[in-house]
């Protein structure tokens, strides 16, 4: 008998302090008494907008009228397949209440157990938690100064989410560099993520680490503590399904569009972006040739943001 597909909507609502809005689901249904993020099952013929409008109508008895992509999920349960789509809605008339009687609450995305969510909720609280930029450091990485100073520039612009990059150093300095990295991102807030083989780096601080494709392919399982981020750089179908599989915690995906430093590789375009990264329950940035000028396409295309050297680099 073949499994039941089902495409759900969903809607995350914040307030003014940055918690998003959950939902405790009903005992007896399909993952009951977990919390979950407020909306329902789209109806034959429904757009996804118009059914994320009618479900929190329905359940939480407010009009809404601006929404975008966030994520989508798919995760299969075994007797059924479900497809998450996932809105950020960004306005929206009335007071939320529970319309069929489910208990609501606040919560900030950083402090949501995954384990109160269902399991295809999951990708949708890293996403949460997660920036639409991620810087990956640039400029003379042979010089620490000039580095760190870029790096302080990135920091005081608001930039929350770093890659250090620096393949030119041999293992000493670059935790020497990082060393140094580190204190100025924790002070804003930051988080810092190394770039190099994770036993080169094993006593350095940090708030996660970056996975060449290369170290990605050869790993047998996720690298570092189970607190941090980790992530990896992906070109094709199948690295971002080793990603996924080795319940990474963020992906890149490359090149969208043209670059000056790998001029001979083929260029994505935006449809075949959104089109590899669909089925991966990973938030997935998009990486190649980008300014903050493509944010908005590359969410709309289902990206968590995007990810750069030159595009977010302080000059």
């Amino acid at each position: 008998m073949p499994r039941k597909q089902i495409h759900v909507m969903a809607g995350v609502l914040q307030d003014d302090q940055g918690r998003v809005l959950v939902t405790r689901r009903p005992d007896s249904a399909h993952q009951g008494g977990l919390w979950e993020f407020p909306g329902g099952k789209l109806e034959p013929g429904e757009l996804p907008e118009q059914g994320l409008v009618r479900e929190l109508d329905e359940e939480l008895g407010i009009q809404v009228s601006a929404s975008r992509p966030l994520i989508r999920v798919h995760h299969d349960y075994g007797d059924r397949h479900i497809l998450l789509d996932v809105r950020r809605v960004g306005a929206y008339v009335g007071t939320p209440h529970g319309r069929e009687g489910q208990p609501l609450d606040w919560l900030a995305p950083n402090a949501m157990d995954p384990a109160r969510f269902p399991a295809a909720d999951r990708p949708i609280i890293m996403a949460l938690r997660l920036p639409q930029l991620l810087l990956i450091t640039g400029a003379d990485q042979s010089d620490p100064v000039v580095l760190l100073a870029g790096l302080r520039r990135a920091l005081e612009s608001g930039i929350r989410l770093i890659q250090l990059r620096a393949h030119e150093l041999d293992d000493g300095a670059y935790r020497a560099l990082a060393g140094r990295a580190y204190p100025l991102c924790a002070a804003v807030g930051a988080r810092l993520l190394l770039n190099r083989d994770p036993a080169a780096v094993a006593d350095c601080p940090r708030q996660g680490l970056h996975l060449t494709a290369h170290r990605l392919a050869v790993l047998a399982r996720r690298p570092g503590s189970p607190d941090e981020l980790v992530g990896a750089s992906c070109h094709t179908a199948a690295e971002l399904a080793r990603a996924a599989d080795l319940g990474l915690d963020y992906a890149l995906l490359s090149p969208v569009k043209a670059t000056a430093t790998h001029p001979q590789a083929r260029a994505l375009g935006w449809p075949d972006f959104a089109a590899l990264i669909d089925p991966v329950p990973l938030p997935v940035y998009a990486l190649g040739g980008l300014t903050v000028v493509d944010l908005a396409d590359a969410i709309g295309h289902g990206a968590q943001g995007i990810a750069a050297i030159r595009g977010l680099w302080p000059d």
